[in-house]
């Protein structure tokens, strides 16, 4: 019967120390992956602000254009 119990233990702690395995690699792949998504949304907002910009500066000539009518 100890020998049952031990065996079963020692299923157990195999397949914990195997699901520990997993999650740290999904873990590291979710860490990757929020680095790439972080660098993109920031690459997201810079353009955005280029664009802004753009937009703002054309309205600004296009009212010049529109004063001078």
């Amino acid at each position: 019967m100890a020998n049952f119990d031990l065996d079963q233990l020692e299923l157990q702690v195999d397949a914990l120390i195997r699901l520990n395995e997993r999650l740290r690699e999904e873990n590291a792949s979710l860490r990757v992956r929020q680095e790439s998504l972080v660098a993109e949304r920031s690459e997201l907002i810079e353009k955005t602000e280029q664009a802004r910009s753009r937009v703002e500066a054309m309205l600004s000539r296009l009212r010049a254009m529109e004063e001078n009518l």
